[in-house]
């Protein structure tokens, strides 16, 4: 299913969104890629986040990091 959308974009998005097309996507492919790929980075910080969390809480993971350290 696609889904029609309208944004106005500031000039940093036109500059970025140039050099996208510049690589020889077109407008609608550039700005999908463009929002599949801030989507996926979102969720890997999200991820490696909670893998952090989960280190920093796990008492024998900190005091093997500090006989390293």
């Amino acid at each position: 299913m696609s889904e029609a959308i309208s944004v106005r974009l500031d000039a940093d998005a036109v500059h970025a969104l140039r050099a996208l097309e510049a690589t020889g996507m077109s407008r609608s492919e550039a700005i999908r890629w463009a929002l599949i790929g801030s989507a996926r980075r979102l969720h890997r910080g999200k991820d490696l986040a909670a893998e952090v969390a989960a280190l920093e809480a796990d008492a024998d993971d900190r005091v093997e990091l500090l006989a390293v350290a």
